[in-house]
Order: structure tokens, then C-alpha cells, then sequence
């Protein structure tokens, strides 16, 4: 496999999103909290996870109008967006917070995980560079 256009875009709204994330948690934590970076980062934040999710391919699994099951990640991530967002209208600061941790977990560093996996393109990568695989 090589790096194709989708492949680039795809990885590197990835990693902007799991550099930026945390740095948009770390602005409402403490006594000093943040908003406007917490929401000019957070909004960054969205934007990172939306372009990441619309540029999913994988060609390695089993493909159905080309459509694989990694694409199960799309709505996923959409709905998570949504729910966060309307418990920000609704006041439940609460809800919208364990939303957006729980898809920064789970999308950023669950699915992070498995891109490293040494069959995955990514993670094949990294550990042949490390020698870990040839």
C-alpha cells in the first residue's frame, strides 16, 4: 500500500486531533478555566475528527459498494459530535464533557491503537522503523 492523497489527509487530521484534543480538555480543567481556547481549540478539535471521518478508506478488508466496515466509524463519530453538541444547547455541560472525552478515547486513542497494529499500513511502518518487523 502506498500514501495516497485520501491515506495523507485522513492521517494527518488524525494526529492534528490527537494532539489537539487534550489541549482543549486542559483549558476547562481547575480553577482557571479557558473558554475561549477551550472553544476556538475544541472547534478545531471537531473539524480534525469530521475531515478524519469523512476520509476513511481501507482496502484491505472486505469492501461492499465501496463501503468496508471501518466506515461504521463515520456515524459513529457523527453521532457523538451531535450528541456533545446538543447537550452544549441544552445547558448539560456534563453530558456534552463525557461525550466529547468518550470520543476522544475511543476514536483518537482506540482507533490510534489498532492503527498500529504491525499489519496496519501505519503501524507497519513505525515498527519496521524501529526494527521491531521487517
Amino acid at each position: 500500500m502506498q500514501l495516497t492523497p485520501t491515506i495523507a489527509i485522513h492521517m494527518t487530521a488524525s494526529l492534528i486531533a490527537l494532539v489537539i484534543g487534550p489541549v482543549a480538555m486542559w483549558a476547562r480543567l481547575g480553577q482557571t478555566k479557558r473558554p475561549w481556547i477551550h472553544r476556538a481549540i475544541g472547534y478545531g478539535w471537531v473539524s480534525m475528527m469530521i475531515v478524519s471521518a469523512i476520509f476513511i478508506r481501507d482496502y484491505g478488508l472486505p469492501n461492499v459498494w465501496g463501503y468496508t466496515p471501518i466506515h461504521l466509524l463515520i456515524p459513529y463519530t457523527v453521532f457523538w459530535l451531535v450528541y456533545a453538541f446538543r447537550a452544549l444547547a441544552m445547558k448539560e455541560i456534563e453530558k456534552h464533557r463525557k461525550a466529547m472525552i468518550g470520543l476522544y478515547l475511543g476514536a483518537c486513542i482506540g482507533a490510534g491503537a489498532f492503527t498500529l497494529l504491525p499489519s496496519r499500513y501505519l503501524g507497519g511502518i513505525v515498527w519496521s522503523y524501529f526494527g521491531l518487523i521487517n
